[in-house]
């Protein structure tokens, strides 16, 4: 399979939510960055949901042959990224969510998608 960046964000994005996360965005980074062309940020209500949220995208990916280079933070931290090259996942919980800020931090991304 061969997705390009919007995509492989989509893709994340619909896992997230046939898995439950919570307040799914995706920004559009490609005017502001170069590293990046998307963030994926979702909230999980716990570091168990965090865990699956993780293994569940991992493993969506992997069958799309679309592989994780990186991968920061714990379950237990509260705060999960995910590397896929052009688009990077955060899972967060909901108390370090709302202290990472990171929809504040990229005010300047166009929000594609939200799902409350």
């Amino acid at each position: 399979m061969n997705l390009d960046s919007t995509e492989i964000a989509q893709f994340i994005v619909d896992v997230a939510s046939d898995k439950l996360a919570e307040d799914i965005v995706m920004l559009d980074l490609k005017k502001i960055t170069s590293f990046a062309d998307y963030f994926v940020i979702m909230s999980a209500l716990s570091s168990r949901q965090i865990e699956g949220l993780e293994e569940d995208i991992t493993e969506a990916l992997k069958g799309a042959e679309i592989h994780r280079f990186n991968r920061e933070g714990t379950h237990d931290s509260g705060w999960v990224l995910l590397d896929f090259s052009d688009v990077i996942v955060h899972i967060f919980g909901p108390e370090e969510r709302e202290f990472f800020g990171l929809e504040r931090l990229w005010s300047g991304a166009s929000e594609v998608v939200r799902i409350l």
